[in-house]
């Protein structure tokens, strides 16, 4: 069994910045693929970024490409994911996910593992 826990996210005037981390524990964080994906009031959850087990191969969605860059530090068992120039668009609950494999995934039902979510609102 995999517990992730998310912290970091926050209330921030657009064109500001925040990182979210995601802590991880019960498994070698180096043999699982992650996720960042968010939630908006009255949407569906969508992908943002993934990272593989290696953290060599990053996948980023078009309307976060170039502003987000995602990360994990395979010692400290932790994931972040650095977000730049934040629009309010980006207002949502941030989720962090984790795989059984190493290798990334856009879908979030392939991902085994889920943090309980941390709320990042982006003022204008």
């Amino acid at each position: 069994q995999v517990q992730l826990v998310e912290s970091g996210g926050g209330l921030v005037q657009a064109g500001g910045s925040l990182r979210l981390s995601c802590a991880a524990s019960g498994r070698t964080f180096s043999s699982s693929a992650m996720g960042w994906f968010r939630q908006a009031p009255g949407k569906e959850r969508e992908f943002v970024a993934a990272i593989s087990g290696s953290g060599i191969s990053t996948y980023y969605a078009d309307s976060v490409k170039g502003r987000f860059t995602i990360s994990k530090d395979n010692a400290k068992n932790t994931g972040y994911l650095q977000m730049n120039s934040l629009k309010p668009e980006d207002t949502a609950v941030y989720y962090c996910a984790a795989r059984k494999w190493r290798i990334v995934s856009y879908y979030a039902y392939d991902y085994d593992y889920w943090g309980q979510g941390t709320q990042v609102t982006v003022s204008s």
